[in-house]
C-alpha cells in the first residue's frame, strides 16, 4: 500500500496541476479571440492608393454654404468638407475652369515658367458683421480720394487715391454696367492687381485678377458674378 501511494501520488499531483490551468488556458484563448474580432474591425478598409477625391466639396464659410471644386482649392489644408473660417480657391480665365495641377518648376527653368497670370484668385471669409464692402466703397474711400483725378474709360471711371493715404499706391475704379468696384494696385516692379470684394450672407468674397484684365472690364465683372452664383450652394 505504500508503495503505490508513493508511486500514484506524482500523478495525482500533475492532474491537479492541470485542471488548475485549464482555466487560464480558457481564459486565454477567449482572450486572444477577442482581440482579433476588435482589430478586424477596427482595422482600416482603404487601400494603400486611397479612394478619389470628390469633385466637389461642401464647406460652409460663415454659416454660408458653397460647393467649391476640390481642384480649385489652393491649400490642401483646407480640402475638407464643412465649417472653415476662410477658404483659397482660383480659377482659370476666362474658361473659370479649376486649375489642373502645377508643373513642377526648377531653378533652371524658373525664368522660363514666368507666365502672365491667367486666373482669378477667390479669398472667401467670414465677415462677422465687419463693415460691408458696399459700405467701404460709399462712406470710407471718399474720404481718401484726389477729387480732381478722375478719368472715364468705356465706362469705367478711375479715381485715384492721396498718396497721403493708407491706398496711396492704389487706385479705384467703378462702372456701372455690369456693377464693378475694384481697389488696384499701380504697375511697378510686378504688375499692378486688383481687388474686388462682395458680401454673400455670412460671407465675403474678395477676387483678385491683373489689372491689365481691366481693358476687358464687362469681362470680368461676368465673370465674377457668374463664380459667386456657382458657387453658392443650395439655399436652406
Amino acid at each position: 500500500m505504500t508503495v503505490f501511494s508513493a508511486a500514484s501520488s506524482p500523478r495525482s499531483s500533475r492532474t491537479r496541476t492541470r485542471a488548475h490551468l485549464v482555466p487560464f488556458v480558457l481564459v486565454g484563448v477567449f482572450a486572444a479571440g477577442a482581440i482579433a474580432l476588435v482589430a478586424y474591425l477596427l482595422w482600416p478598409t482603404w487601400s494603400t492608393g486611397g479612394a478619389n477625391a470628390p469633385d466637389k466639396l461642401p464647406v460652409s464659410v460663415g454659416g454660408t454654404l458653397f460647393n467649391l471644386p476640390t481642384s480649385a482649392i489652393r491649400m490642401k489644408i483646407q480640402r475638407h468638407s464643412g465649417p472653415q473660417e476662410r477658404i483659397d480657391v482660383d480659377f482659370l480665365y476666362p474658361s473659370l475652369e479649376p486649375p489642373g495641377t502645377p508643373k513642377h518648376v526648377s531653378a533652371d527653368s524658373v525664368d522660363a515658367a514666368m507666365q502672365p497670370i491667367d486666373r482669378i484668385f477667390l479669398s472667401i471669409a467670414a465677415h462677422h458683421d465687419a463693415l460691408s464692402p458696399e459700405q467701404r466703397t460709399a462712406t470710407i474711400y471718399p474720404r481718401y480720394l484726389d477729387q480732381a483725378a478722375t478719368t472715364p474709360e468705356d465706362g469705367l471711371t478711375m479715381r485715384m487715391f492721396r498718396t497721403d493715404t493708407p491706398y496711396g499706391n492704389e487706385d479705384l475704379y467703378s462702372g456701372t454696367s455690369p456693377a464693378l468696384a475694384a481697389r488696384c494696385t499701380r504697375d511697378a516692379a510686378t504688375p499692378g492687381m486688383c481687388l474686388s470684394e462682395r458680401r454673400v450672407d455670412g460671407a465675403d468674397l474678395t477676387f483678385r485678377f491683373p489689372r491689365s484684365w481691366l481693358s476687358q472690364w464687362r469681362d470680368v465683372a461676368e465673370a465674377m458674378d457668374k463664380l459667386t452664383v456657382q458657387l453658392r450652394g443650395p439655399r436652406g
